[in-house]
């Protein structure tokens, strides 16, 4: 088994309940935050932060988003801006980037999602990113998670510290925080949604992972859920038995892309941050009368 995170696998074939009605006829994944889709963010993110391959789980052979990324076009618009050799210091570009694509039949779950990229996966630690979850940071979120794997040798969950009673909307992790890396906590359960006040902590689990290939084997003997869905989260639970699991409060500010709310502020936050559109937009807002 190779220990080098170079494989990522994106999901990108949800429901995308939460932005009804415009995804009955448009895949959440490929909504745009100012100009780009949401799933080009995360293929952005995974390249810079070193992920050589790439795995589109679609809803099958001719989806929006396959079509998106073999026409090329996002690589010319990603070049273009030179995000990509300053994130990644000029590791990769996009035009060596390899990006397959595997069907999910049918929408059973975010574990089942991950299990379908099993064959391309093979025997090697892989990450998962969420399309649905921006994560604004100087270190791409995904890059700081495999320097923790790299150092620790575990699966590594991304948190976020949530104050109040809004943890109970949330996966919430269980653990003890390490003594001198106040991010890393030693993972020793999880829990789903739970009351506020019986959450085991503030971590709220974040959609990036870093995980090893046994989850897969763990993955096909779980159980699916009331919804006949297979969980992610509780796939992770039974690897906790056998390996070690950290859970890690990066640095950066995430956006539920997949929520109206958050879809609105990732767009107003992005915006701002470009160069050609952040002054004139800044200016529009300051005008407006609230």
């Amino acid at each position: 088994m190779s220990n080098r995170v170079c494989k990522a696998v994106i999901p990108a074939s949800g429901r995308g309940t939460r932005l009804l009605p415009i995804t009955r006829v448009v895949p959440k994944e490929m909504l745009p935050v100012v100009d780009k889709p949401l799933i080009q963010y995360a293929v952005e993110e995974a390249l810079a932060s070193g992920i050589e391959h790439i795995i589109l789980v679609t809803r099958g052979a001719g989806s929006a988003v396959q079509s998106y990324f073999e026409g090329g076009e996002w690589q010319a618009s990603l070049e273009d801006r030179c995000n990509l050799d300053s994130m990644a210091g000029g590791r990769h570009s996009s035009a060596t980037v390899q990006i397959s694509y595997v069907p999910q039949s049918a929408p059973l779950g975010l574990g089942h999602a991950v299990l379908c990229a099993r064959e391309m996966v093979g025997d090697e630690p892989f990450a998962v990113l969420l399309s649905d979850i921006l994560i604004d940071a100087e270190v791409p979120c995904l890059r700081q998670m495999i320097a923790v794997f790299n150092e620790r040798g575990g699966s590594v969950v991304a948190t976020q510290t949530v104050e109040g009673a809004g943890i109970s909307a949330y996966g919430v992790l269980a653990g003890s925080q390490d003594a001198v890396n106040k991010r890393i906590y030693s993972c020793t359960g999880m829990v789903e949604k739970p009351k506020f006040e019986e959450a085991p902590s503030k971590q709220a689990i974040i959609g990036r992972y870093v995980l090893t290939p046994r989850i897969f084997e763990l993955l096909e003997k779980t159980r699916p859920g009331a919804m006949g869905e297979i969980q992610l989260t509780d796939g992770i639970k039974a690897l906790l038995k056998e390996e070690k699991v950290f859970g890690y409060t990066f640095e950066g500010r995430r956006f539920d892309a997949g929520d109206k709310t958050g879809m609105l502020q990732a767009t107003v936050e992005f915006a701002l941050k470009r160069p050609d559109l952040g002054p004139k937009f800044r200016e529009f807002l300051e005008g407006i009368n609230l």
